[in-house]
């Protein structure tokens, strides 16, 4: 079976983390890449290491109204860029929105994979879960739903490689400024906040008033590792068997006994969790790491795809990460 995909801002990291996931999937065929300055280029100029076969693809202007027949798009463009152009996609092309527009809008399904896998299955319109959000939910999802913590006043700290701000970044983010540096940003109102209010007040069905997120940028190609500090009486075994249990038969969550390292998911879509808990203090540690790319961007658009498409879950993503 051969599925005929586009995507679209396809030289942004987001975008070039979906093509190579691509190039190696059982099913799904490359015949439309879009983006804009970009424009004209074929692939190859673009990502010298593609194979032959999709090298001569030319990227062409993103443009709704001259799409070709495709069954399914990648859509990987800046918030605030594909609201209204996604909306001229024509209803039987199936979208996987990476970008930031559509995470529980009207109409549209939120992605979070290993969490919430049947909501997926069927539906034509999915908004891919944030980066630091992917991280933060996944590790949290399983203590939530056991009721070992409090959905109020979570504490999350987080760190992240700097291809999380896109391959557009500017130079705010270049190697001078970036390298040997720490940066905090987003302080009080980063755009993930309410995307992560909204899903653990669903997974708990409570409150997330308190929730304190503060994201940095660390000298790193790319990763996330988030630590976040929860009110509960748990036991760090009883952490650890919940998201065991949680994601019994989930393909790309590990819960390990160990602090998890961003190194560990590099260059996949794995999600590793884990926890540290002491009740005297009322106190509880989860950890998560993803890779921002894979699991926090293209890897869980991937999956996303596969759900709606019909294949299985795994296809195109049963890569080991890369080491070291």
């Amino acid at each position: 079976m051969s599925i005929r995909v586009g995507i679209v801002g396809i030289s942004g990291f987001g975008g070039g983390e979906a093509l190579r996931l691509i190039a190696g999937h059982p099913a799904f065929e490359l015949v439309h890449a879009a983006g804009e300055a970009s424009a004209g280029t074929p692939l190859g100029d673009r990502f010298p290491g593609l194979p032959p076969r999709l090298a001569g693809l030319v990227i062409e202007k993103w443009d709704p109204a001259t799409l070709p027949d495709l069954d399914l798009i990648f859509a990987s463009l800046p918030t605030g860029a594909s609201q209204e152009a996604l909306a001229r996609v024509p209803e039987e092309v199936k979208i996987v929105d990476i970008g930031g527009d559509h995470r529980y809008a009207e109409g549209w399904t939120y992605g979070l994979a290993d969490i919430w896998p049947d909501r997926i299955v069927g539906q034509t319109r999915i908004a891919n879960p944030g980066c630091f959000p992917a991280a933060a939910l996944i590790a949290l999802a399983p203590i939530l739903k056991a009721r070992l913590i409090a959905p109020g006043n979570i504490i999350i700290d987080a760190k992240t490689g700097i291809s999380g701000a896109g391959r557009g970044g500017g130079g705010t983010f270049g190697y001078a400024e970036s390298n040997e540096n720490l940066v905090p940003y987003g302080l009080l109102k980063h755009t993930h906040m309410p995307e992560i209010a909204t899903t653990i007040e669903g997974l708990s069905g409570g409150t997330a008033s308190g929730l304190v997120f503060t994201p940095h940028l660390v000298p790193m190609t790319r990763g996330i590792l988030v630590t976040m500090y929860c009110k509960g009486a748990a036991t760090t075994t009883q952490c650890l068997d919940a998201a065991r249990r949680f994601y019994d038969g989930r393909p790309f969550v590990r819960a390990t006994e160990r602090p998890p390292q961003t190194k560990w998911a590099a260059g996949s879509n794995l999600a590793f969790v884990s926890y540290a808990a002491d009740p005297e203090r009322d106190l509880v540690i989860a950890m998560g790491v993803v890779d921002n790319l894979g699991k926090g961007a293209a890897g869980q658009a991937m999956q996303n795809a596969n759900l709606i498409s019909g294949l299985p879950e795994t296809a195109g993503l049963d890569s080991v990460p890369i080491w070291p």
